[in-house]
């Protein structure tokens, strides 16, 4: 069923409403058009449906296309529906010339008056069409009636406007969520009355929540505006998105754009609703955050951390990249690097860290005497390594026999203690090569003096 066409002949189209920020799904929807026409070397058209006047927000669709374009979707083409009433007038008028469509006086609600619509005249047949992903589907028109097509020649209504675009754009597949499946027979009526090619359909499933029910704002973030702002990267979001619905037919999963555009197919779309999985997003970006390279990642970690952090005694940005393996660790976005700095996890990094001096002892052996003891011979240790070559390997060889006769617990926990102030932290080992030579002894000293006062 599926013919990718090649020399621009494919054309498809975004076509979402400024009434919000771009949804998810809405991303998702726009993601399988571009990589289509891409992947056919066609042509990718944006169009702003804006024809409801009252609710369309410009603020709306500024965000829309800066959601756009962050995400990598380039457009060939964009229009606004509020600039192209002309078009829609002529062809309202060609069809209520040919009789497919009739000016109707109707009640209007709650206000007794009368106002004119007009109607397209239901010619009550069965409407078969086929759909790439779907197969086969038929509809029996009768029970639409003759459907309201305009409120009058200046304001038309979806199912029009989206036939005529897709007549004057060129537009060769409508790639859509299955839940405009219902809109297709009106719209295929309307193409027949206008004498509009019918382009091939795919619609693709709906992304679903955990509970199977449509993604909505009580699951979580629904815009991909609050996607950005949590921190993940385009690249990740869209290749998750990717994976809602299609697969490769392997068991990769990590992608470039560049890659989908390549790889991507409406055959291999599946039938049943897509879940949305935030643990499955957290694992892509972290595979595309490793991808990034020192700069890159330097500049979007530091971007998160708050004047508080930087403003500490020792932050330098060249102590910053030393921790940037320790940071990508712990993160899977980059909001979690805000959420470290608010839990007290990056702040020891550039300052001596202070406790009570009780947090230094070995829980096996807590005599403050011995952990002192401990802590001054490490200093003895490192002393004798030069500060050139203060690398983790060379102070586990200073520390490692002393620690293996002494007990690796009782040397090691207040050397570490010592270095961070915390319960949870990076090997100490490879904390001493972060601080270097004469932060690590200083702190190491400090600790020392601190049992003093508990002995």
């Amino acid at each position: 069923m599926e013919k990718k066409k090649q020399n621009n002949t494919v054309v498809t189209r975004f076509a979402p409403s400024p009434t919000g920020n771009l949804h998810v799904g809405s991303a998702r929807t726009a993601l399988f058009s571009f990589l289509y026409a891409r992947g056919c070397g066609g042509k990718f058209i944006l169009r702003i449906e804006d024809t409801d006047k009252e609710r369309s927000k410009k603020e709306f669709e500024e965000s829309i296309l800066a959601s756009m374009e962050w995400l990598g979707f380039s457009y060939d083409e964009m229009y606004r529906q509020s600039e192209r009433t002309e078009i829609y007038k002529k062809y309202l008028q060609k069809l209520i010339d040919s009789g497919s469509a009739y000016i109707s006086k109707e009640e209007v609600k709650q206000e007794g008056d009368r106002s004119e619509v007009i109607r397209f005249k239901n010619p009550n047949k069965t409407v078969t069409f086929a759909d790439e992903i779907r197969g086969e589907v038929t509809f029996d028109t009768t029970e639409l009636g003759d459907f309201v097509i305009a409120k009058d020649v200046k304001n038309p209504l979806y199912h029009f406007v989206v036939v005529v675009d897709d007549l004057e754009m060129g537009v060769t597949h409508v790639i859509r969520g299955e839940d405009h499946i219902s809109n297709t027979p009106r719209q295929i009526l309307i193409q027949e009355a206008i004498g509009a090619p019918r382009p091939t359909y795919a619609h693709i499933p709906l992304t679903l929540a955990a509970d199977r029910s449509k993604l909505s704002k009580r699951h979580g973030a629904v815009s991909v505006e609050e996607y950005k702002k949590m921190g993940y990267l385009p690249e990740a979001l869209v290749n998750f998105l990717a994976l809602l619905g299609w697969n490769p037919g392997n068991d990769k999963e990590i992608f470039s754009i560049d890659e989908l555009i390549k790889e991507f197919s409406l055959k291999k779309m599946q039938k049943g609703g897509a879940m949305f999985n935030f643990d499955k997003l957290d694992w892509v970006n972290k595979q595309h955050i490793a991808r990034l390279d020192t700069e890159e990642l330097f500049a979007k970690i530091k971007e998160r951390l708050s004047e508080e952090i930087l403003s500490l005694p020792q932050y330098s940005d060249e102590r910053l990249k030393t921790i940037l393996s320790v940071i990508t660790e712990r993160i899977s976005k980059f909001a979690d690097v805000e959420n470290m700095a608010k839990e007290g996890e990056l702040s020891y990094f550039f300052e001596q860290p202070t406790y009570e001096a009780d947090k230094l002892l070995w829980k096996k052996n807590p005599d403050p005497l011995v952990a002192k003891q401990h802590l001054d011979k490490v200093v003895e240790f490192l002393g004798s390594i030069d500060a050139d070559d203060f690398t983790q390997e060379n102070v586990k060889k200073a520390i490692w026999d002393y620690a293996g006769e002494e007990g690796r617990g009782d040397v090691l926990w207040p050397t570490r203690f010592a270095l961070c102030g915390r319960d949870r932290s990076p090997d100490p080992l490879a904390l001493a090569e972060i601080f270097g030579k004469e932060e690590t002894i200083k702190r190491l000293n400090f600790a020392a003096r601190s049992l003093e006062d508990i002995s």
